[in-house]
């Protein structure tokens, strides 16, 4: 659950966030660094940004700041629209309940398992794993920085060596709990202030990317469209999965809005427009109202939100009245 609070990150790393490079090619594509020296350089600057990911958008406004061009594969122009519904689960903490797992789960085609370190512990990956083997649900491992007090919301300043190892670990957890229900994990997908860092910090990206290729290259890893993480973890060897969010305002740079400011947050109708915005035209409209590209793979739902079976509900009648297949993510 990524929550991005650029505010509180010293001046100087705002300035490196700036000057990130986007990382415009396809999302579940492999890189080949022969066939495309572009895989990891960003995007042509010669090149049209309303063509790439074909937003149909009008007055599309492409950002080159932070998060910058925000591109995936989508649906190529013609193709009947598909998009895969994800969903933060298996938040809860011994007695104390967070999320309503056994309602949300089957009305979504992905989720996203907390792994023991910002949330979660043994019994409940355990239950939660097995509820989504149950209702053939895609099964994911979302690692987090080990910050059980902060939800994993704070950022942690990890030597590469230890954040390598919690996500080796907090990952194996989860493949170990899929083994015992009898499926497999599909997915990586870092939580909170990780996910923000790796999207923004090409060295922590490489370390998540390199830890999940450790455990199994065979593991896709989901990150921000056009971010750091997609090109780390192609660089890697990895599928990638580009992620966009119903439930969350964007900024006009394609950053998620600051859970800290007002409007960042979207309630059940607002979440089902913006989704069928991202599935079926690849732009959202940002806090200011300009257009900006998301063409993604997936779309996000956070389990802790309150409202987040009304949201997935709301979404997922959107999308199919709009035409949008809802689906699993497969390469």
């Amino acid at each position: 659950m990524p929550d991005a609070d650029t505010e509180r990150r010293p001046i100087a790393e705002r300035g490196a966030v700036r000057r990130a490079a986007p990382e415009p090619r396809a999302a579940h594509a492999r890189a080949d660094p022969a066939a495309d020296p572009r895989a990891n350089a960003g995007a042509d600057a010669g090149a049209d940004p309303r063509a790439i990911g074909g937003c149909r958008c009008p007055e599309l406004i492409v950002s080159t700041g932070r998060g910058a061009t925000i591109a995936a594969v989508g649906s190529a122009a013609g193709a009947e629209p598909r998009i895969d519904l994800n969903a933060d689960v298996g938040e809860s903490f011994g007695p104390w309940p967070m999320g309503a797992d056994e309602t949300l789960v089957p009305l979504v085609t992905s989720v996203n398992v907390a792994c023991g370190a910002h949330a979660g512990d043994p019994a409940t990956i355990v239950r939660t794993v097995a509820l989504a083997a149950r209702h053939g649900i895609a099964i994911g491992a979302h690692p987090g920085y080990p910050d059980l007090a902060g939800f994993g919301r704070r950022d942690l300043d990890m030597t590469p060596t230890d954040l390598h190892a919690t996500i080796v670990v907090q990952v194996g957890a989860v493949v170990a709990a899929a083994r015992v229900a009898g499926a497999s994990v599909r997915h990586v997908k870092p939580h909170g202030a990780l996910y923000n860092r790796a999207a923004r910090d090409p060295a922590v990206a490489a370390t998540i990317a390199e830890a999940v290729r450790d455990v199994d290259a065979g593991i896709a890893l989901v990150g921000l469209a056009g971010s750091a993480s997609l090109a780390a973890g192609r660089a890697a060897g990895l599928t990638v999965i580009a992620e966009g969010f119903a439930d969350r305002r964007y900024e006009p740079d394609g950053s998620l809005r600051s859970r800290q400011l007002p409007g960042a947050l979207l309630g059940p109708a607002d979440a089902a427009d913006q989704a069928v915005s991202i599935a079926r035209d690849r732009c959202v409209t940002a806090s200011d109202g300009s257009r900006v590209e998301v063409a993604a793979d997936t779309l996000c739902i956070h389990g802790d939100s309150p409202d987040a079976v009304r949201i997935a509900r709301a979404v997922r009648e959107a999308l199919e009245t709009a035409g949008v297949t809802v689906a699993a993510w497969s390469p």
